[in-house]
């Protein structure tokens, strides 16, 4: 239709024809802006690369580029399913952990994204939940980060998304010892800091080294502190090097001398003493070309102080006295555990909220240990029992203990033992690894152990081998605890090693290393001498730990005078005193103390029978299979320790009667099922069935202590032993007992403790 036939005044087609005029010119300048600048949608196209340190290619603090610009991820809410999808945008196929707290140093701008909930299956980190972009209450010290599997996504090509980090690093470090005799000693305590730099190790200019960055370095190397290093010795050497470098003379010799001269890679290094590591510090580095590094100066010396466990060089084998108020609990590895510490002569545990890593450092340096490595939360290490004595602790990183740093007094409401706090802490290089090797295993947890004597390898006795001897040989390789102590040993003998080399094995199950465990020395005795006949073990990243319930014991005491003529199963299977054979069957009675078990896994594994079904003991009087014929040690004891009266209960049923809410029972007894007790779950031994009590009937009336003892002959592998007894103040007058102050074992300090054994009466209260 034209313009005539629709406009009746010219006035209306001249504007029309200008604006088709100005359409005409501005419509070729918007197509062609279209190939420089993206739409919004390309525009805002998500990146994602990993930064921060120390850490390896696959791991980091998780960084999003949006709208222009780089910015990090909250640790709120924060999952194993949020890293799975976040490690395929990097172009990695699955994530094995991720990070919180900052591990990887703190980020700058924008925190993009907050309380990220993802189901793991999702293409792209926005199909998952979150406060949406930008919307978040965070500050960088909670900054996510994730750690990747090392396998690449098939045709991924985006090389660009991982952040191609600088040159300009610090990553493995050492400190190299220039007096030959330092080197065999271990721990190396003092020398020269050098950082690796391409196939070779550089030097630190020392021009403006302070004790704070000093202090670091000890920490990196599990060291608690630093001390002043003789510099006027380094600088003899310096000088003495330098005389020698001039009387060198021909082209062989100057090349040999130029090898020996100082690389300086960095210098300017400005700690502030709480940093975990040295890349975390403000550093300089010097160009590669620079031809005239650390003028006047000379390489950055650091001597460290050894904690106690370390430099007495007995690896535990001695028995200090701790007064300490912290310790760790439920570790594989010396410097690993849940933190618990002592208040009112009681121990208890910390909440994780706002923990980091600069707290967990408090912690470690404390204990004699280097800064920390990690600080885990969520009961990673084993939920404690007791009370949480500490809430939202905030150290600034120069306290000398975790008592003087800021934290808040815990509600049962703010805090449950699943968010019990952790840590790993730096510990000194001592090369246990050296002396002991398993070998011929199908997996490089299992096998025969092989033990170096002098230079000569050779098996161990397996005779009196037991749980404690393949604990100490696990930690010594750093494989976690012993799963089994094997001592028929049919594995492929790939080594040719054959010769005994020792025998008479016995540790406490505490010892750094087999070698301080007491055994024949250079005198074998050994009654099967042969490869078959050689110690073994089998070991795992996770352990059951067993516990029992004090207050139960306490609430459920009672006395029964039980006719004779209802005690014949018992009697045949060992539950009552060695005077009941005398008494004159079926008349009379016997007087027993029954209470009831509540028995609770609060470890990182399920605790199972060491024999499997095949091998359990079917008891025809009772009608049930012991899958343990001693799992329960009972006693009554003296103050002075003597024992007056003695139980036992084998485990005829061994399953999960109830379990923390969110965990599925696994293990029940009905029609031969399998046995055990899973992790967060708890097996209950009713006061009212046979053998669930001690046989007082020769007792006198006086004040006892009374204990139990779970798993006493450690024939299960658990993470902590010294929480399997239970001790109760017990007063008896007789006719009616009473038990006070039932705790476990661990649970009171060294003083309150022994208050408890100097019971001088039943209102005698542990404070």
């Amino acid at each position: 239709m034209g313009c005539k036939s629709v406009m009746k005044t010219g006035f209306l087609c001249r504007q029309w024809g200008v604006l088709v005029v100005l359409l005409s010119l501005w419509l070729p300048q918007s197509f062609s802006q279209q190939t420089t600048s993206p739409p919004p949608q390309q525009k805002n196209k998500l990146k994602f690369r990993l930064a921060g340190y120390p850490r390896k290619h696959n791991e980091g603090r998780i960084e999003v580029f949006y709208n222009e610009e780089w910015g990090t991820i909250c640790d709120d809410d924060f999952s194993t399913e949020n890293a799975h999808v976040l490690c395929r945008h990097l172009g990695f196929i699955s994530a094995t952990g991720w990070t919180h707290s900052a591990k990887y140093g703190k980020g700058t701008g924008k925190i993009w994204l907050d309380n990220v909930q993802c189901r793991g299956s999702e293409k792209s980190i926005t199909d998952c939940k979150s406060q949406g972009w930008g919307n978040s209450d965070c500050t960088h010290d909670e900054d996510a980060g994730v750690v990747c599997k090392d396998e690449r996504l098939p045709g991924f090509v985006e090389s660009n998304v991982i952040e191609q980090v600088e040159e300009n690093r610090v990553e493995e470090m050492r400190l190299r010892p220039v007096v030959s005799s330092a080197k065999k000693r271990m721990p190396i305590t003092e020398g020269i800091v050098e950082v690796k730099y391409k196939d070779s190790w550089a030097q630190i200019c020392d021009d403006g080294w302070t004790p704070k960055n000093s202090h670091v370095i000890c920490g990196m190397f599990g060291f608690p502190q630093e001390r002043k290093a003789n510099k006027n010795f380094y600088k003899r050497i310096k000088k003495r090097a330098a005389k020698a470098k001039a009387k060198i003379i021909g082209s062989v010799n100057r090349l040999f001398a130029e090898r020996q001269q100082n690389i300086y890679r960095l210098h300017s290094v400005a700690c502030t003493g709480n940093e975990v590591h040295l890349a975390v510090c403000p550093l300089q580095f010097y160009e590669a070309n620079a031809t005239r590094a650390c003028e006047g100066g000379m390489p950055a010396v650091v001597s460290c102080v050894p904690g106690p466990q370390f430099s007495l060089g007995n690896g535990q084998k001695k028995k200090t006295k701790s007064t300490f108020r912290v310790r760790l609990k439920g570790g594989a590895k010396i410097g690993e555990g849940r933190v618990e510490v002592l208040k009112d002569n009681e121990w208890g545990t910390v909440c994780d909220d706002r923990w980091n890593l600069l707290s967990a450092s408090v912690v470690c340096r404390e204990l004699g240990f280097g800064s920390a490595k990690e600080a885990l939360t969520g009961a990673r290490m084993g939920q404690g029992m007791g009370p949480v004595h500490m809430n939202e602790v905030q150290c600034s990183g120069q306290e000398k203990s975790i008592w003087n740093c800021p934290y808040k007094n815990v509600t049962s409401e703010d805090c449950q033992h699943v968010e019990d706090a952790s840590v790993k802490c730096n510990t000194p290089y001592m090369g246990y690894k050296n002396s002991v090797r398993i070998v011929g295993g199908r997996t490089t947890y299992e096998g025969r152990v092989e033990f170096k004597k002098g230079s000569k390898w050779g098996i161990i006795c397996s005779e009196g081998w037991t749980t404690k001897e393949a604990m100490v040989v696990c930690r010594q390789l750093g494989l976690g605890y012993s799963l089994h102590a094997i001592t028929e040993t049919w594995y492929w003998d790939g080594s040719n090693v054959t010769e005994m080399v020792m025998s008479g094995v016995k540790c406490t199950g505490n010892e750094m290393s087999l070698s301080y465990c007491q055994h024949h020395g250079s005198n074998i005795n050994c009654k099967k001498t042969g490869t078959r006949f050689a110690a073994g073990v089998i070991c795992s990243e996770t352990a059951s730990d067993l516990i029992l319930n004090a207050p139960l014991v306490q609430q459920t005491v009672y006395i029964e005078d039980r006719p004779l003529h209802m005690l014949y199963c018992a009697a045949e299977e060992n539950c009552l005193s060695s005077s009941a054979a005398k008494a004159n069957w079926p008349y009379g009675h016997r007087r027993l103390l029954r209470f009831s078990s509540q028995i609770h896994n609060i470890g990182r594994a399920d605790f199972r029978p060491k024999a499997g079904r095949h091998s359990w003991l079917w008891h025809e009087c009772h009608g049930h299979y012991h899958s343990m014929d001693i799992f329960t040690h009972y006693d009554i004891l003296t103050l002075n320790g003597s024992k007056v009266a003695e139980g036992h209960k084998a485990s005829f049923c061994l399953e999960d009667v109830e379990c923390q809410e969110g965990i599925a029972k696994r293990y029940e007894c009905a029609n031969f099922g399998e046995q055990g007790i899973t992790v967060g779950c708890w097996d209950l031994y009713r006061h009212d069935i046979d053998c669930q009590w001690i046989d007082i009937t020769d007792i006198k009336p006086g004040n006892y202590i009374f204990q139990v003892v779970i798993n006493p002959n450690f024939e299960v592998a658990e993470s902590d032993f010294t929480n399997n007894a239970m001790k109760c103040n017990c007063k008896y007058d007789g006719h009616r007992i009473w038990f006070h102050n039932c705790h476990i074992g661990d649970a009171f300090s060294e003083e309150a403790e022994k208050r408890f054994e100097q019971y001088p009466g039943q209102n005698n209260k542990i404070s």
